[in-house]
C-alpha cells in the first residue's frame, strides 16, 4: 500500500489546499442541507371509498366491499386489505408489502384504479365511486384556523379561500385544503298538514324549482360584425326570489313562500367542523412539496400570513395551530447542541489523554471531517433530520479513533527517538491497514439498517451512508491530515529508564496492568469459564429487558380520540367536545392551545400520525401543552376526567409517536370466519385481557349495533293503487332528510335547494307514523296506514382484513411497554388459540406486530454482514483461527449489553437492537488491532508470550482512549428519548468488551495456540 502519510507530507501545500476547499464547501453544505424533525418514509398505503345512500352495512358490504376487496387482491406486492363499512359508506385501506420499491408504487396505484374500475360495471345501481386518494401520505405541517367574533361559517369561509389562494404562490407549498368547511343550502320546509291540504305531490314543488332555475342555453345570434348572446331572466337572485316564485297546485296559484318556509342556512346535519380554542373555525392545511426546506417555508409563510393580517377585517384572526417548522428547528437545534456537547466530551478525552498538542491534532481533525460528511450528506440528498443528526453523533466517537491510533503511534516512536517525519511514516506503516480493517468492520456492523426492507429501517436509513462516509474520511484525515497536523504540534520527551534505556512504558500504571494481564494468562481456563458463565448469565438476563418498537415523542402534543357508541349523531358528538372544550378552559395554565375536530380527524400534521375516516361519532382533540412536564400532568387530570365527568365516552389519550403508529399499546386482531363468529371471540379476548390489572380501558374496534326504524311496506295495497316502493321511500327521504330540487348559484357557491317537511314534524320518531305519502289519485295517508313499524338493531359498522370480519382487541396500560404489554395478553389467549373454530385467529397487531416484522427484515442481512466482516479479517490476518478468535470476542458486548439496560432501566427497542449489531463491529474493530499487534511482534522475532504481553500493553492506550471517546461520546444521547436506549447499549456493551479485549481475548489466544507460561 503507498504510505499516504509519506506522500502528504511530501506535498503539504496540496493537503492544506484540499483541507481549506473541504472547510468551506463543508459550511455551505451545512446552510443548504433541508431541515426536518422526522426523516421521511413511504407509506405504502390508499383509500377507496364508495357510497351507496340507503344501504346498510351489511348490503354495503355485500354488495359493494366485498366484489371491490375481491378484485383487490390481485394488486402485485399486496400486503393487506382493511375496509370499514358503514350504512351507505365503505372505505378500503390497500396495504403494500414494505418490500415493494419506491419507484413502483405509483404504478401500482394505477393498477388499483384499474382494477375497481373493471368492477364498476358489477356494482349496484345507485352506488356512488369509487374515488380513490393515493396521497394518503401528504403531510399538512402547517395548520392554521380562521376564527371570527360575529362571523358565522360562510365569512369565515371567504377569508379563509382567499388566504388559500394566497398561500398557493408560497415557493414549495405543494397543496392548501380548507378544513371545516360548512356547506349553505336553501331549504324549503313545509308542514305536513299545509302538504296533505294542498293534495299536491312533493314532486310538483320539486320540478318547478327544478324547470325555473335550470342552467339552459338561450342562443346567440351572428351578426356581420358580432356574436350576440341572448340572456333570459328569471333565474332565482336571491333567497326572496325562491319565496316569490309560483306554485300551480290544482288549478291555484300560491307563492312558494305562502304555503313553505324557504330559509337559506348551513347544512343539516351538519359536515365535520373544527374549533380553535373553543371557537368555531376555518381550518387552512398546508403542505410542502418534496424537497423543499420547511425552515425557510416557515418564514415564508409567517410573512404572508402577516400581510393577510393587515387585510382581514377586524374581528377575523388567523391562528397557528400546527408549526411543524418552529418544530424542526427547535428539534435541529437541541441536536446540534448535543453534537457540540458531544465534540466537547471527546475533545476533552483527548486533551485529557494525550496532552495538549497532541489533543490539538485529534481536535483538528473532527471539524474537518464533519464538514466533509456535510458535503456528503448534501451530494446524497440527506436532510438533517433526527436520524442523521443521531447519526453524526455516534460517528463522532468512532471518527476519533483512527486518529487517535495514529497519533498515539506517532507519539511512541517519537519517544522512542525517531524525527517527526520518520515517526508519522512509520505511524502509517503499522497502523494503516488495520485501521482500514478496523474502519470497515465498523461500517460493515451497520449493514443491516442499510439493506433490510420495512417501514422501520427506511425510517432508520440515513444511519449507513452518514456513519459510513463519517468512518471512511475519518481513516483518510487520519493517515494523511494528523500526521501532517502532528508534525507541526506533536513536542514529546523521550522516556528512558534507569539504566537509560527508551521505554515509555515503564509508569506504575503500566507495570499494574502487567500484573493483571500475566495473571489472566496464567489463568486462562479459569478466566474463560468465568467469561462463559457470565455471558450466558447476561443472555438469560435480556429477558428482563423492556421491549418496545420506538418510543413516544417529547412534543407536548396531546391527542385525544374521543368515541360515542356506533349511530350516535354528529350533536351528540358536538355536545361532548363542547363540555371538554369547557373542561379545558379552566386549565389554560398547562396549555398553549387547543383544537378540535368534530365528527373527523385532524389532518395528518406529522407523518407519524394517521388520519382515520371521517364518522359522525367520533372526534379528535389536539391538544398543544406548554412543555413536557405541563403534558404529563395534563395527561393524568383527562385520565381522571375520563373516569369520572366523560364516563359515557370511549376515549384514548395518545402522544407522538417517534416511529411507525400504533392506536393502543395492547392490540390484538381476532378473525371469525363470520361477524358473529367474529364478536362472539372477540368479546372473550377482551375479558382476558381485562384481567390484567396493569391494562385499563380495554375496548374492541367494533360492535356495537345501531339503532334503526323497520317500515315493513304493504306490498298488495302499493300495487293495487299502481305505487311502488322506490316512490315511497324517495318520499320518506325527501320529507325526513331532503331532497335536492334545483340549483342556486351565488359567487363561487353553488348552493342546492332542498324540500323537506318541516322540523316539528320530521324529527320527533313518534310523529313518523303519521308521515304524509302521496298515493297518485288516493291523495296523502299516513305511513301507518301503508306500513308497519317497529324497531330493531343492526350492525351499523363492519371491519374487514383480508375480506374476513376482524376485530381489534384494544387497550391502554399503565406501567410497561407497549410490546411487553402485548406478547402477555397474547400469552394469556394461549387456551383458547388451541381450540378456534374453524377460519378464526387471534394475532398481535399494532406496536408488536410491526417490531417483529421490522426485526424480522432486519435480521436478514446479517448473515451478509457476517460474511463481510470474516472477509475482511481474513484479508487482514490470514488465518483462519485468528479470524475466528476475533469474531468471538463480539458476543462479549451483550454482557454490557444486558446489565447496562437493566440498570437504567432502558428498553430495547428497533434503534437499541441496531445499536447492538454496530456495536459487534465496533469490538471486532479493537479485537483486530490487538490480533495485528501479536502478529507484529511475533514476526519481529518476540516469544509468544512476550508477544502477547507486549501487544496487550503497547495498544493498551490507543484502544482505552478510542473506547472512552466512543462511550463518553454517547452520553449526551442518552438523555433522548429517541437514541437513549441505543446510546446506552453502545457506551455500557463497549466499556465491558474493550476491558474483555484487553484481558480476555489474550487468554483465548493462549489457549488456542497454547502459548506456554513463563
Amino acid at each position: 500500500m503507498t504510505n499516504l502519510t509519506e506522500l502528504s507530507l511530501k506535498h503539504r501545500a496540496l493537503v492544506w489546499y484540499f483541507i481549506i476547499m473541504t472547510a468551506i464547501g463543508g459550511l455551505v453544505a451545512y446552510f443548504q442541507l433541508g431541515r426536518m424533525e422526522d426523516p421521511q418514509f413511504t407509506i405504502r398505503q390508499m383509500v377507496i371509498t364508495a357510497a351507496w345512500p340507503g344501504a346498510t352495512a351489511e348490503e354495503m358490504q355485500e354488495q359493494v366491499t366485498d366484489k371491490l376487496e375481491k378484485r383487490l387482491q390481485d394488486t402485485p406486492g399486496l400486503d393487506s386489505i382493511n375496509s370499514e363499512t358503514r350504512e351507505g359508506q365503505t372505505v378500503i385501506y390497500v396495504k403494500l408489502k414494505d418490500t415493494v420499491a419506491k419507484d413502483q408504487i405509483r404504478p401500482t396505484w394505477r393498477d388499483v384504479r384499474n382494477f375497481c374500475e373493471d368492477v364498476k360495471k358489477d356494482l349496484p345501481e345507485g352506488v356512488y365511486g369509487p374515488y380513490y386518494n393515493d396521497r394518503f401520505d401528504d403531510v399538512y405541517g402547517s395548520i392554521y384556523a380562521v376564527t371570527g367574533d360575529g362571523y358565522n361559517y360562510e365569512e369565515m369561509r371567504e377569508y379563509a379561500e382567499k388566504t388559500r389562494r394566497m398561500l398557493l404562490n408560497v415557493p414549495s407549498v405543494q397543496k392548501v385544503e380548507l378544513i371545516g368547511v360548512q356547506p349553505e343550502k336553501v331549504y324549503v320546509e313545509i308542514q305536513k298538514d299545509k302538504l296533505a291540504e294542498l293534495g299536491i305531490s312533493p314532486q310538483v314543488i320539486m320540478n318547478a324549482l327544478k324547470t325555473q332555475n335550470e342552467m339552459t342555453a338561450s342562443g346567440k345570434v351572428e351578426t356581420e360584425s358580432n356574436n350576440v348572446y341572448l340572456r333570459v331572466s328569471g333565474m332565482f337572485e336571491d333567497v326572496e326570489a325562491i319565496r316569490e316564485m309560483p306554485i300551480n297546485a290544482n288549478g291555484k296559484v300560491f307563492r312558494l313562500g305562502d304555503i313553505a318556509t324557504v330559509e337559506r342556512r348551513f347544512v343539516e346535519p351538519a359536515k365535520p367542523k373544527m374549533f380553535y380554542n373553543g371557537e368555531p373555525a376555518i381550518g387552512i392545511a398546508v403542505s410542502m412539496e418534496n424537497g423543499g426546506n420547511i425552515l425557510q417555508l416557515g418564514e415564508d409563510l409567517k410573512a404572508k400570513i402577516g400581510e393577510i393580517q393587515q387585510e382581514v377585517p377586524i374581528g377575523i384572526e388567523v391562528h397557528q395551530v400546527s408549526d411543524q417548522p418552529k418544530v424542526v428547528d427547535q428539534s435541529i437545534h437541541d441536536f446540534v447542541k448535543t453534537l457540540v456537547e458531544a465534540i466537547i466530551i471527546v475533545l476533552g478525552v483527548s486533551f485529557l489523554s494525550l496532552g495538549v498538542r497532541t489533543g490539538m491534532v485529534v481536535a483538528g481533525c473532527i471539524p474537518l471531517v464533519l464538514c466533509a460528511v456535510f458535503l456528503i450528506m448534501y451530494a446524497l440528498n440527506i436532510d438533517l433530520h433526527k436520524v442523521s443528526l443521531g447519526a453524526l453523533i455516534i460517528a463522532l466517537g468512532l471518527l476519533v479513533d483512527d486518529a487517535i491510533i495514529a497519533v498515539e503511534m506517532m507519539s511512541v516512536k517519537l519517544e522512542l527517538g525517531l524525527n517527526r517525519f520518520e515517526a508519522a511514516c512509520y505511524a502509517f506503516r503499522a497502523t494503516a491497514k488495520p485501521m482500514l480493517t478496523g474502519t470497515l468492520i465498523t461500517c460493515s456492523g451497520f449493514i443491516p439498517v442499510a439493506f433490510s426492507k420495512g417501514m422501520a429501517s427506511e425510517f432508520c436509513q440515513a444511519l449507513f451512508p452518514v456513519i459510513g462516509a463519517a468512518l471512511l474520511i475519518s481513516w483518510l484525515v487520519s493517515v494523511m491530515v494528523a500526521p501532517l497536523f502532528g508534525y507541526h504540534l506533536i513536542r514529546v520527551e523521550v522516556k528512558k529508564d534507569e539504566d537509560g534505556k527508551i521505554d515509555p512504558y515503564q509508569s506504575k500504571f503500566y507495570t499494574m496492568f502487567r500484573k493483571v494481564l500475566v495473571w489472566f494468562l496464567e489463568h486462562r481456563k479459569l478466566v474463560l469459564v468465568a467469561t462463559a458463565v457470565l455471558f450466558v448469565i447476561s443472555v438469560g438476563m435480556m429477558k428482563f429487558i423492556m421491549q418496545e418498537f420506538f418510543p413516544t415523542s417529547t412534543r407536548p402534543e396531546i391527542l385525544i380520540e374521543m368515541k360515542l357508541p356506533e349511530g350516535s349523531s354528529m350533536a351528540a358528538s358536538q355536545e361532548v367536545c363542547d363540555r371538554m372544550s369547557e373542561w379545558l378552559q379552566d386549565r389554560q395554565e398547562l396549555l398553549s392551545n387547543y383544537s378540535y375536530y368534530v365528527g373527523r380527524y385532524a389532518p395528518r400534521f406529522v407523518l407519524t400520525v394517521n388520519p382515520k375516516a371521517e364518522t359522525d361519532n367520533a372526534a379528535q382533540f389536539v391538544i398543544v401543552a406548554k412543555d413536557t412536564k405541563a403534558r404529563e400532568k395534563l395527561t393524568e387530570q383527562l385520565n381522571q376526567a375520563f373516569n369520572e365527568e366523560f364516563a359515557d365516552v370511549r376515549a384514548k389519550i395518545q402522544f407522538i409517536q417517534t416511529g411507525p403508529p400504533a392506536d393502543y399499546p395492547v392490540m390484538l386482531r381476532v378473525t371469525g370466519y363470520t361477524t358473529e363468529q367474529a364478536k362472539e371471540l372477540a368479546e372473550q379476548v377482551a375479558d382476558i385481557v381485562a384481567k390484567d390489572p396493569n391494562n385499563y380501558n380495554v375496548n374492541m374496534s367494533w360492535g356495537d349495533k345501531s339503532k334503526v326504524m323497520h317500515l315493513e311496506l304493504d306490498q298488495d295495497k302499493l300495487r293495487s293503487l299502481g305505487v311502488s316502493s322506490q316512490s315511497v321511500s324517495q318520499q320518506i327521504y325527501t320529507a325526513v332528510t331532503g331532497a335536492k330540487a334545483a340549483e342556486f348559484y351565488k359567487g363561487d357557491r353553488t348552493i342546492d335547494i332542498d324540500l323537506r317537511l318541516s322540523d316539528e314534524d320530521r324529527k320527533d320518531l313518534a310523529k313518523m307514523k303519521s308521515l304524509p305519502i302521496y298515493l297518485g289519485q288516493a291523495g296523502y295517508v299516513p305511513l301507518e296506514q301503508i306500513a308497519k313499524i317497529s324497531y330493531d338493531a343492526e350492525d351499523g359498522f363492519i371491519e374487514r382484513r383480508n375480506l374476513m370480519p376482524t376485530i381489534t382487541v384494544q387497550a391502554d396500560v399503565h406501567d410497561g411497554t407497549a410490546n411487553d404489554a402485548t406478547k402477555k395478553a397474547y400469552e394469556a389467549t394461549k387456551q383458547l388459540r388451541k381450540d378456534l373454530p374453524f377460519g378464526c385467529s387471534i394475532e398481535p397487531a399494532g406496536a408488536l406486530e410491526d417490531s417483529n416484522k421490522s426485526v424480522g427484515f432486519l435480521l436478514q442481512p446479517v448473515p451478509v454482514m457476517i460474511f463481510i466482516i470474516m472477509t475482511l479479517l481474513m484479508f487482514q490476518l490470514g488465518s483462519a483461527k485468528q479470524m475466528i478468535l476475533t469474531v468471538l470476542t463480539a458476543p462479549l458486548g451483550l454482557i454490557g449489553v444486558s446489565w447496562g439496560m437493566l440498570l437504567t432501566g432502558s428498553a430495547m427497542g428497533f434503534v437499541a437492537e441496531l445499536g447492538i449489531l454496530a456495536l459487534f463491529g465496533m469490538i471486532i474493530r479493537n479485537s483486530v488491532i490487538l490480533i495485528d499487534q501479536i502478529q507484529k511482534h511475533l514476526a519481529d522475532g518476540e516469544t509468544p508470550w512476550d508477544a502477547v504481553v507486549d501487544s496487550a500493553i503497547l495498544r493498551f492506550r490507543p484502544i482505552m482512549l478510542t473506547a472512552a471517546a466512543a462511550i463518553l461520546g454517547m452520553l449526551p444521547l442518552m438523555a433522548s428519548s429517541f437514541w437513549g436506549p441505543m446510546a446506552v447499549a453502545i457506551a455500557s456493551g463497549l466499556l465491558v468488551a474493550t476491558v474483555l479485549t484487553l484481558l480476555v481475548l489474550p487468554a483465548m489466544y493462549a489457549v488456542a495456540y497454547h502459548v506456554p507460561k513463563r
